[in-house]
């Protein structure tokens, strides 16, 4: 029995020591600084943070950019969280809505419908940013097949490692120093906010038609995740809002046959659908001040407006609980509207 000890501790003691150098490995070579990618950091914080929450938006940088967290909250005590990533398609979205309902009990679920129009896999780096932060299940790893685009490995999903072991060149002493140190936030309950000035050309976003259209109708696999977020809404009792954001540009219009396409949708799942777009007047966006890149995103100036519009709707048609007073949750928000003023200030 001794010899047998003799044995298996040092076997034992190298495979523990393997597995930690290799997890210590995997920690400094998977891109993490989010000062330098914020946008890659919001998953990973809808992971940390989500939870008691009453309403979660679900969609891409017309989501996370458009939608001033902090104003929903001091304007109506709405307690939200913006749960987008970079060009988030269907299937991103169904795969954050599955984790959501794991650990809350969000009552409106709002999904933006441009991610619609994709009907096939885009891009990795989206994907990553959409699905590495988070938590890895069975219904995951079923729904990364449809996700991964051609030459993506499964396996790295699981084990990240396998993706990014050759960034050795590119580690810096500040990746070495996230290793052991907690990084602020970049985001406000998935708020990203963006405080610079770039007006569009013409004072107006919209500029449907600038590009030529190649595709009239939505994808398949798009529709088909879409079903399976309807339903799961259902499922759990949560209102599923449809919404455009109201946010166009040459780069990325919003063409008549897609909202033609969502009218469809909303009609047929008897969903509520708000496209922002068309009431950017009654919202008050001027488009010479409330954009930071000629018109495709909202600054923070428009977010706060886009955000106080439709808090009221949210408040009045769908019955959202006004949480302040909520001694915990003042608490809470009490220091993400602090960080919230400070950058603001910060570029005035």
């Amino acid at each position: 029995m001794n010899r047998i000890k003799r044995m298996v501790i040092p076997v034992v003691a190298f495979l523990l020591t393997a597995a930690l150098l290799l997890f210590m490995a995997q920690c400094l070579l998977v891109p993490h600084d989010a000062s330098a990618n914020p946008e890659g950091a919001l998953i990973g914080e809808f992971t940390d943070g989500f939870g008691a929450q009453d309403v979660l938006f679900l969609g891409d940088c017309e989501i996370y950019e458009s939608f001033s967290t902090v104003t929903l909250w001091e304007e109506y005590g709405i307690d939200a969280w913006l749960c987008g990533s970079p060009q988030q398609l269907m299937w991103h979205s169904y795969a954050m809505l599955c984790q959501a309902f794991k650990v809350g009990t969000p009552s409106v679920v709002v999904l933006g419908v441009y991610g619609l129009r994709y009907g096939e896999p885009q891009n990795e780096a989206y994907n990553r940013m959409a699905l590495d932060g988070l938590i890895k299940t069975p219904a995951l790893a079923a729904l990364l097949k449809d996700a991964m685009c051609q030459g993506e490995s499964l396996l790295s999903y699981y084990f990240p490692l396998l993706r990014y072991h050759d960034r050795w060149d590119e580690v810096t002493v500040r990746d070495v120093q996230l290793l052991f140190t907690k990084q602020t936030p970049v985001s406000y309950n998935g708020y990203l906010m963006q405080c610079g000035v770039l007006p569009d050309a013409d004072g107006v976003a919209d500029h449907t038609g600038a590009l030529p259209l190649t595709d009239l109708e939505f994808g398949d696999m798009a529709v088909e995740y879409f079903d399976r977020i309807v339903s799961l809404c259902r499922e759990k009792g949560a209102q599923l809002i449809l919404l455009k954001a109201p946010t166009d540009s040459w780069t990325y219009p919003w063409y008549e046959e897609w909202e033609s396409a969502t009218e469809a949708l909303a009609k047929t799942y008897e969903l509520p659908y708000y496209n922002l777009l068309e009431v950017a007047d009654k919202i008050g966006l001027d488009y010479t001040t409330d954009t930071y890149d000629a018109g495709l995103h909202l600054n923070v100036y428009g977010a706060e407006k886009t955000a106080l519009y439709f808090g009221e709707i949210l408040q009045n048609e769908f019955d959202v609980t006004d949480r302040r007073g909520d001694a915990v949750r003042e608490m809470i928000w009490k220091g993400t509207v602090m960080r919230y003023e400070e950058q603001k200030k910060s570029v005035d």
